[in-house]
């Protein structure tokens, strides 16, 4: 997995300075400027409450996050002390993981202005590349989409584990992202304090009295001495040095759907043409669905056309619904099935837009594999095939046969014929590889069998 980390120091304090002048901000403070008196952020002096942020001016005084507002005044009685406004900030919050899921469909953030995540975004890049070009471009895309919703730029981090990718965002210098290339995340952690490793503060202690100040002196300690030392904080610590996944990446929605567009300049007319884009967003969903391992078992394809030169009447866009034989992340059978629809009915004209949905997510199941039998996927294999020949032919003169009745005195009475795409009925309907035979009806093409 690759992870985009952007973080916004203060970004309380951040939010408060870029709100409009006359709303409890003084003028010097929403200007920024370098005549500002230290400033605390969490309500007024005589108020019960704690400091939920500070200026650099105001914590050279002592003040601290957490601080009660009135041992704050205390430390900084010259301070200007605001107050939060809590729905503010988390809308501008929310406001920018909606422009980040137009990038991509794996994000997580803290929204609540109270956790001290608040200011920390994670995004999932895992296919991005193939729409956005190569990692540095897709960062400043995305940093250049926040500028307008976020006050200032973020540090940015990218890196194969969300420990590395928080480390590489935090000490990034500001414009400029620090890439840790994949399966180097332990000789990227190595010179950072160890104190990073644990939010404990007596491992931290301890670790110091060790002499292990480095992450790379801990990750070149033996797991064992850890644990034998720290118990379960010290196996955690050492795979943390080491550039081991220690916390599943969750994203905030768990997504029921996956969607990502692209536009065509200029509009074309032709499959050939639409086929290029058409790859493009397809691979990049499937990447998002290998890396959370789940698939999808329907598509829609969306296509806002170009009626510059069409009849009046041409619809402004098309809709395509595509249900898949079986919940799938292969990128090649989903295309394929796109690509035939489109053969079979091209929009009325040219597509000036591309966009590509994935409905009905869920986790993919595995397959058990016969030791003996060669062929025990055949019956998938089959199932994709004969929803091709079902958009080639249509879809009413393609359909597959299950037993019903073995035994049955009448021929007719023994199998029973249902739609190749249905999308109800139990799955043992089902026919199994090597027991039910499958044609077209109504004088369509033979489309094979399914015995042995």
């Amino acid at each position: 997995m690759r992870l985009l980390h952007l973080h916004w120091p203060h970004l309380l304090l951040r939010l408060a300075r870029s709100r409009p002048a006359g709303i409890g901000t003084p003028p010097a403070v929403a200007s920024g400027s370098s005549a500002a008196p230290p400033i605390v952020l969490g309500g007024q002096p005589w108020s019960d409450g704690v400091v939920l942020d500070a200026s650099p001016e105001a914590r050279a005084l002592g003040v601290r996050r957490g601080l009660a507002l009135a041992s704050a005044h205390r430390l900084a009685p010259e301070a200007v002390f605001l107050d939060p406004d809590p729905a503010a900030d988390r809308a501008a919050v929310e406001a920018a993981l909606e422009r980040l899921a137009g990038f991509s469909p794996g994000i997580a953030a803290a929204v609540d202005p109270r956790e001290r995540a608040f200011g920390h975004v994670e995004v999932q890049l895992d296919g991005l590349e193939r729409l956005w070009g190569p990692e540095p471009v897709l960062v400043t895309k995305i940093v250049d989409a926040l500028a307008p919703l976020m006050p200032g730029p973020p540090g940015a981090g990218i890196a194969g584990t969300r420990f590395a990718a928080t480390v590489a965002a935090m000490a990034s210098p500001i414009g400029a992202p620090t890439i840790v290339r994949r399966g180097d995340e332990r000789a990227f952690l190595a010179p950072f304090p160890a104190a990073l490793l644990t939010g404990d503060p007596e491992v931290r202690a301890r670790l110091a009295r060790l002499g292990l100040t480095r992450i790379g002196a801990v990750a070149a300690i033996p797991r064992s001495a850890l644990v034998a030392r720290f118990g379960s904080e010290g196996a955690l610590i050492h795979a943390r040095a080491g550039g081991e996944e220690t916390e599943r990446f969750v994203p905030r929605r768990v997504p029921e759907r996956a969607m990502l567009a692209l536009p065509i300049e200029p509009a074309v007319d032709s499959v050939e043409a639409i086929r290029f884009v058409l790859h493009r967003l397809v691979s990049a969903l499937a990447d998002q669905l290998d890396a959370r391992g789940t698939a999808a078992g329907r598509m829609r394809m969306r296509c806002a056309l170009d009626r510059s030169f069409a009849a009046r009447a041409t619809p402004s866009e098309t809709v395509v619904e595509q249900r898949f034989p079986e919940p799938t992340s292969d990128a090649e059978a989903m295309e394929r099935l796109l690509v035939a629809r489109l053969e079979r009915a091209f929009p009325p004209a040219p597509i000036a837009r591309l966009e590509l949905e994935l409905l009905e997510i869920g986790p993919a199941a595995g397959q058990q594999l016969s030791l003996f039998v060669p062929q025990a996927a055949r019956g998938a294999r089959l199932d994709w095939q004969l929803a091709r020949l079902a958009l080639a032919y249509g879809e009413d003169r393609v359909q597959r046969v299950t037993i019903v009745d073995p035994e049955a005195p009448l021929a007719e009475g023994r199998v029973r014929w249902l739609p190749v795409m249905a999308d109800d009925g139990p799955a043992d309907d089902r026919p199994a590889a090597g027991t039910g035979a499958t044609t077209t009806g109504r004088g369509g093409p033979h489309a094979g069998e399914a015995g042995g």
